[in-house]
């Protein structure tokens, strides 16, 4: 089988969702039941060690394949979920993908009542690079912030703020404006903690009232609207994994070529944190 390009075992689960053919809960199922086998052996244990590289899986007796690679951008919407399923109902992006058949996985997340850019594929190697903290590839949001807030508080998300998984690497923050009680503003980070633009907000003594991600990498929402997708072109996703291969699907977008400014360095340490991965909630 033509295996994604790394020489990592994973889990039996995992290789069938990263292989897009559904979700890992679903392979999860598909592997209890008996459909998977892994050199001619029927394994109905989800978390069996296989090297896609070496090792032969098949569903239902046919070897898996590489899908063709899928690279969508989502406006996500304030209320959904960035999950596949959720056992109280509650709605997810996938609801918003009527027109892609092939499964894809969000690159990061946002939590629910984050709104913006969110990204999703089939293509392993490519979230992982996006989402590794080595890559740096920055991530802006607008904010809107509880209450008023001074210069220095915002000059302390440029330096880095504590939180209880360890210091923030210094970010880029633009103030945009202040209403009668609230402080807009712009921040980038390279980073993708849990909830961490939120964690850093609080950090100063507020809150955030509204969060949206406007930008990947040189990547930005532009003028789509809100719920919708659409591909990624060509352009895109080379600016975005670097040294990776177009995709075979042609994209239908230009791309955006104005990239956020790199995040100040103060000449801090960095964290052991920053290198370990994390894939929870950037917002």
């Amino acid at each position: 089988m033509h295996a994604p390009k790394d020489n990592q075992r994973r889990t039996l689960d995992r290789v069938l969702s990263k292989f897009g053919l559904g979700s890992r809960t679903e392979a999860r199922s598909w592997i209890g039941a008996g459909r998977v086998t892994v050199n001619g052996k029927k394994i109905q244990t989800p978390d069996f060690w296989v090297d896609p590289e070496n090792d032969r899986v098949a569903l239902d007796g046919h070897p898996l394949t590489a899908r063709q690679k899928q690279y969508l951008l989502l406006y996500k919407p304030k209320g959904y979920l960035t999950t596949y399923k959720d056992p109280e109902g509650r709605p997810t992006v996938y609801e918003l993908l009527g027109s892609v058949k092939d499964f894809v996985f969000p690159v990061g997340r946002l939590d629910q009542d984050t709104t913006g850019l969110l990204i999703l594929t089939n293509d392993s190697a490519f979230g992982d690079h996006i989402t590794s903290p080595q890559s740096k590839v920055p991530k802006t949001y607008l904010v809107k912030a509880s209450t008023l807030l001074a210069e220095e508080q915002l000059e302390r998300l440029r330096q880095g703020v504590v939180l209880t998984d360890g210091e923030t690497r210094p970010a880029t923050v633009k103030h945009v404006r202040d209403g009668a009680k609230y402080t807009f503003f712009e921040i980038t980070i390279t980073e993708g903690r849990n909830r961490q633009v939120r964690r850093m907000v609080e950090a100063l003594g507020a809150k955030v009232l509204k969060l949206v991600r406007t930008g990947i990498g040189g990547i930005e929402i532009g003028p789509l609207e809100i719920g919708k997708h659409r591909h990624l072109s060509p352009e895109e996703v080379l600016a975005l994994g670097g040294m990776l291969k177009k995709p075979s699907r042609p994209g239908r977008s230009r791309t955006n070529r104005r990239e956020p400014a790199a995040p100040r360095r103060n000449g801090k340490s960095e964290r052991a944190a920053d290198e370990t991965r994390r894939r929870g909630h950037s917002g």
